[in-house]
């Protein structure tokens, strides 16, 4: 957190649990009248109207500036609601923070979310339970850019419980979220039954798997750096004589970043073992390609592959 230096600015995703708290708190408290709040509505259970008269609490208190984002956060059909409620909790805190701020002297060039340490386990716990490659197990990142702002994530190295310490020695309460003790989420499982494990037997686990994550993170953007040297030389779409030129990895991985940087899917592992097979065996005009891929299917169109939904 000493250092987190980001361009002022700041505007903090403010959820009034205990993380989202301590990093409103102390950024505020670092950049007086520089630091906003956005608090996201998402109107999925009963507490959440608790949740934002909290915020409103806490931030007429410390004299900080709120704006809370009512969204309707109900997932589509075939959509996991998780990712539903992270793209529209995203694109609220785009749209909020790049709307008039009174407060502030100019726009919002920043946007700090409370993810902390055993967040980033979890996370790369879930990643290895599903059989991730690298960039899954980069877990997540601690900056980005999006939307012409900064995104950060300054509290990747601080232990939850320190974040609940740090607020319980300046007297300062947060909501707690119904759902973090619902064990049927597999997150909840993780924290409640595996991180006291860890910390029992391996007492640094959070340092050390974080620097696996940075290893991951480093090594994922070697393989991007890769995809698209390879995706020059092949083409896009990609020829099929070129892809028969590379590696069996090389051709994963190239076909992967095209499906996913050109056509917004992802295969499964499976999905992409069967075309890197038909791939190795298409030595005549006539050998006919389609395959469901991703959210689409790729097909043969003469010397190239074409996908389409």
């Amino acid at each position: 957190m000493r250092r987190f230096a980001p361009a002022l600015p700041l505007a903090i995703a403010f959820s009034g649990g205990a993380d989202s708290t301590a990093l409103l708190l102390a950024c505020a408290r670092r950049w007086p009248g520089r630091v906003v709040a956005i608090h996201v509505h998402h109107g999925l259970q009963s507490a959440a109207e608790a949740f934002a008269a909290r915020c409103e609490a806490v931030c007429a208190q410390q004299a900080i500036a709120l704006k809370i984002c009512r969204i309707d956060a109900r997932h589509a059909p075939g959509q996991s609601p998780e990712d539903a409620a992270r793209q529209l909790r995203y694109a609220a805190l785009i749209e909020a923070a790049q709307g008039p701020w009174p407060a502030l002297a100019g726009p919002v060039r920043s946007i700090a979310l409370a993810q902390h340490a055993d967040d980033q386990v979890e996370t790369l716990l879930l990643a290895l339970s599903r059989g991730a490659g690298v960039a899954g197990l980069a877990a997540m990142p601690a900056r980005w850019g999006r939307a012409d702002l900064e995104w950060h994530r300054p509290l990747l190295e601080v232990p939850g419980p320190a974040l609940r310490d740090w607020l319980v020695a300046r007297d300062q309460a947060w909501v707690e979220d119904p759902s973090n003790a619902d064990a049927r989420y597999t997150r909840n499982r993780i924290r409640a039954r595996l991180l006291p494990a860890l910390q029992q037997a391996f007492p640094q686990f959070r340092a050390t798997f974080a620097r696996s994550s940075r290893h991951c993170a480093e090594a994922a953007e070697l393989l991007v750096e890769l995809a698209e040297a390879d995706l020059a030389m092949v083409g896009c779409p990609p020829r099929i004589a070129g892809l028969q030129a590379l590696s069996r990895a090389r051709q994963a991985n190239v076909l992967r970043h095209w499906l996913r940087s050109v056509h917004a899917t992802t295969p499964s592992a499976a999905q992409l073992e069967q075309l890197l097979s038909q791939i190795g065996v298409c030595r005549t005009r006539g050998h006919r390609i389609h395959l469901k891929m991703g959210r689409g299917f790729v097909r043969r169109q003469g010397a190239v592959l074409d996908w389409y939904n």
